[in-house]
């Protein structure tokens, strides 16, 4: 069975729902945020308008296109005819999980479904800079479609809501990530599956996390020399081939030890160590204290 990078550190990552509204906007408005660090995704389902995220250039939204971020950076979201010295506007809540902006009175300019979501992983400041930084998806309705779904379990206390909600988000990130372009020349894991070659060495190394990798295994897989294929990973993925390899093995048993399920001994051969203790040093190591410690949380 294929192992896809991708859809492996989504579903490490633990995504949780924070909340999701429906936001109108009538008139000239603008909204800014402040950095959260926390995801946000967001859906135009009706008009247009300018986003800009920190300091990168703006870019206009449509109806039909989906943004996600999976780390907040400051925002500013405005009409398309906004000053520069427009004040702010703080939207106002007509209804549970709805939102207006701007002009109180008559029809909204801009209909968008927003969420905000979180991830419970440990490792998830390791994981999420291999995500892109900001991702636009354009002509895909499943996606405003897996928005409202989340929406409306979110508002809702039906039984089992909690998994509900992790499985959409999952398939909501998932289906954004796959269907979408990167904004920004950032180094990640998105971009190295764009790569053929890395791909191949990627899909590989997570295919079979326990076998004992090399530098010069991976560039094999990449069909690149040893040299080459280090400075490609590096310059593609934003870390070495090694401490990529390392992070991944580390993830995995961390999810492996909350679970409490196998052994030590499993557990090591699972992320390719040869003994217990082999992994019990390197664990302590990277994590900061033992596996059995952590398994009993910390």
């Amino acid at each position: 069975m294929t192992i896809d990078p991708l859809a492996e550190i989504v579903t490490l990552l633990q995504p949780a729902a924070r909340f999701s509204k429906l936001v109108e906007c009538a008139g000239t408005w603008r909204i800014q945020r402040e950095a959260t660090g926390e995801p946000f995704y967001c859906a135009v389902l009706e008009g247009a308008c300018r986003v800009t995220f920190g300091d990168d250039p703006p870019f206009i939204l449509q109806a039909g296109d989906f943004v996600l971020v999976p780390a907040m950076r400051d925002l500013v979201n405005e009409s398309l005819d906004a000053s520069a010295d427009l004040p702010d506007t703080i939207p106002a809540q007509l209804a549970d999980g709805r939102f207006r902006a701007g002009r109180a009175e008559g029809p909204a300019d801009l209909r968008m479904r927003i969420g905000h979501c979180s991830f419970g992983a440990p490792d998830a400041a390791l994981l999420v800079p291999l995500l892109p930084e900001v991702v636009i998806v354009r002509g895909e309705p499943r996606l405003a479609t897996l928005m409202q779904l989340v929406g409306e379990e979110t508002r809702g206390r039906r039984p089992a809501r909690e998994l509900v909600l992790e499985r959409l988000l999952e398939v909501l990130l998932i289906e954004a990530l796959r269907s979408g372009t990167d904004t920004t020349d950032a180094p990640g894991l998105s971009r190295g599956l764009a790569d053929e070659r890395l791909a191949a060495a990627l899909y590989a190394l997570h295919a079979r996390p326990a076998h004992p990798w090399t530098v010069a295994d991976l560039a094999a897989e990449a069909a690149l020399s040893r040299s080459a294929f280090f400075v490609r990973f590096n310059r593609v993925i934003g870390v070495a081939p090694m401490e990529y390899l390392l992070a991944w093995r580390m993830a995995l048993a961390k999810q492996l030890l909350r679970r409490r399920e196998l052994s030590m001994d499993a557990v090591a051969e699972r992320v390719g160590y040869g003994s217990a203790s082999s992994f019990s040093v390197a664990f302590a190591r990277y994590a900061g204290m033992p596996p059995a410690r952590y398994a009993r949380g910390g």
